[in-house]
């Protein structure tokens, strides 16, 4: 069984196609669904496929790209679904490009973060070329006391040395199969099997051989049969710690009829 810690089910590309998506991510393994929330006019719809669809569970957040939509009364209604959440994301800090600006990216990340506290729920963090801020802002706050997830894992094997130190766990998406991916196996090789995660990312970073292509769930097998290959390991080794970690991390019901309400 494996667990696709982070996929954007309620993207336009994947929705109206998951009465066929789900059956052939099931048939490849794939048993489990996490469904973070990036706009809060996503989160509605995400807590109603998740209400349809046992076994996708619902995290919500405001990605830092929307970090201008961060306001008192926008938080308040991520504490009100924060109650049904797994996880508060997606959050974090993305230097890419240069708005929305840096201190407005910084104040929205930690507010949201300070929800995920309130509410004891784990955190999805995205990070681009930000990691020097976010580590900074993770280590003030209390991260470690409800853990969390660095999304699509990017950095050198140090920053996830630092990200492990904190409590968080790392997640692996389909970059790790990627000709020309040189860090990505460092760390899948190096990360503990306790911490890890794996996840699409779908409909982005779809892994070798669909790269170019729409990503969907059922592709998630071809990232943990790279990862298991790098480790040295079988894929069942892989497939059912990384499953277990989303189930501890998560407090998921271990067979995915459903998810604890918090």
């Amino acid at each position: 069984m494996l667990f696709d810690s982070h996929c954007h089910l309620d993207d336009p590309q994947l929705l109206p196609h998951l009465g066929t998506l789900i059956p052939e991510a099931e048939a490849a393994g794939i048993t489990g669904f996490l469904v973070p929330g990036v706009h809060p006019a996503g989160w509605q719809p995400i807590q109603s496929l998740c209400s349809s669809q046992p076994r996708i569970c619902p995290a919500y957040g405001v990605h830092p790209m929307h970090a201008d939509l961060v306001t008192p009364s926008v938080l308040a209604t991520l504490k009100t679904h924060a109650v049904t959440a797994c996880a508060i994301g997606e959050i974090g800090l993305d230097y890419q490009f240069p708005s929305p600006p840096r201190e407005l990216q910084r104040q929205a990340f930690a507010a949201q973060l300070q929800v995920a506290l309130e509410a004891g729920l784990p955190v999805l963090l995205h990070c681009r070329k930000a990691f020097e801020d976010l580590i900074a802002i993770l280590r003030e706050s209390e991260v470690s006391r409800i853990g969390g997830v660095m999304h699509s894992f990017s950095g050198s094997l140090a920053t996830a040395e630092i990200c492990l130190k904190l409590g968080l766990h790392i997640s692996l998406s389909g970059t790790v199969t990627y000709a020309n991916a040189r860090r990505p196996l460092e760390v899948a090789k190096a990360v503990p099997l306790e911490r890890l995660l794996l996840e699409t990312d779908a409909p982005d970073l779809a892994p070798e051989p669909y790269r170019g292509s729409v990503n969907v769930p059922a592709h998630l097998l071809a990232t943990a049969r790279r990862v298991a290959d790098i480790r040295g390991i079988p894929l069942d080794d892989l497939a059912r710690h990384t499953f277990n970690n989303a189930v501890r991390l998560f407090k998921l019901d271990p067979s995915l009829g459903s998810h604890s309400t918090h």
